[in-house]
């Protein structure tokens, strides 16, 4: 069985990729064999695919972090043919080939079922960024975060995961303020329902240990400057998520707005999420946790010969909000 698939290798003192045609025999082993029909372009998915971070552990390797398609064959009784699927997380596109083919073969642990409430390419919209949104919204309810404790900043809020962040809390009651350096993004970012935009060109982050009290908690995109200075700058008992690096892996900052606020810096990753509760929050994304805007978020659907240009937009900033990849026909 041959299948298109967008693989990269190592070489020439570089990592590059190219369309091509596999096989099935290629592909790493597993229980459950998927004909995959969507993926999606995540920041993760750019640095493995071009080599910008060593993600990729061993080459040639297909990336995709997310993939969304109809089980052509398992060898466990959770899933049969026909079945509709999501697998996002584990190794999927670093350490296992991934999304960016016709066909996968994964093992059943990573398979989730397609809840009802979801098409395939709804569940591609969200993919892995709207996934962690939804790991923040649990861990912040666990922790007591509710609208009342003030307006709650998103940064990066032009991404994949500021963009379903801020459509959901606001659906939520939160008083969302995004954070964004894109001049040209205030009409979409007020189309899902931002109350208040902030220019990270002019955002002043002051030096203090405390700075002014304002933010009622946060989920950062960011790191680096600007996820210190949400530490100094949210309210007593407010809860911030951090979840992206694009400004830097270092964060220097104290302990005073942990011991003398309370703050709780709250750490998600996606691809390491427990299967208990994977299931549980993809169940929500499919009812109350599900974006009203979903359609103006997708603002790209491509294909696989369109990736490398893809990854460039992720990479240098042009691009808004979630671009789904279409490979099957549902």
């Amino acid at each position: 069985m041959n299948f298109r698939a967008y693989r990269v290798y190592e070489e020439a003192g570089g990592v590059r990729g190219r369309l091509e045609t596999a096989r099935f025999e290629q592909l790493p082993p597993g229980e459950v064999v998927i004909r995959v029909c969507y993926s999606s372009v995540n920041y993760k998915d750019a640095l493995a695919a071009t080599g910008r971070n060593k993600i990729i552990r061993a080459f040639p390797r297909i990336p995709g972090i997310d993939a969304a398609g109809v089980v052509e064959s398992s060898a466990v009784p959770d899933f049969k043919r026909g079945d509709r699927v999501i697998v996002t997380g584990h190794e999927l596109g670093t350490g296992h080939d991934g999304g960016y083919a016709g066909m996968a073969r994964v093992p059943a642990a990573w398979v989730v079922p397609l809840p009802a409430g979801l098409s395939l390419r709804e569940a591609m919209a969200l993919g892995t960024a709207g996934f962690t949104v939804g790991l923040c919204l649990q861990r912040l309810e666990e922790n007591g975060q509710r609208p009342e404790a003030g307006p709650f900043l998103v940064s990066g809020a032009t991404g994949g995961v500021g963009s379903i962040a801020i459509d959901v809390l606001s659906a939520r009651g939160y008083a969302v303020t995004a954070l964004t350096g894109k001049a040209g993004a205030q009409a979409y970012l007020r189309a899902l329902g931002a109350a208040e935009i902030l220019d990270r060109n002019t955002l002043s982050l002051g030096t203090q240990p405390l700075e002014k009290a304002i933010w009622g908690g946060a989920i950062d995109n960011v790191g680096g400057e600007v996820l210190a200075w949400l530490t100094r700058t949210t309210r007593p008992w407010g809860n911030i998520c951090s979840v992206g690096l694009a400004g830097g892996t270092e964060l220097r900052t104290t302990v005073m707005p942990f011991i003398l606020r309370g703050v709780c810096l709250i750490g998600v990753t996606a691809s390491g999420c427990p299967a208990n509760r994977r299931a549980e929050i993809w169940r929500r994304l499919a009812t109350d946790w599900k974006p009203r805007h979903l359609e103006k978020i997708v603002t790209r659907e491509a294909g696989l010969e369109n990736l490398d240009q893809v990854f460039a937009g992720v990479l240098n900033g042009t691009q808004t909000g979630r671009t789904i990849i279409k490979i099957a026909d549902e």
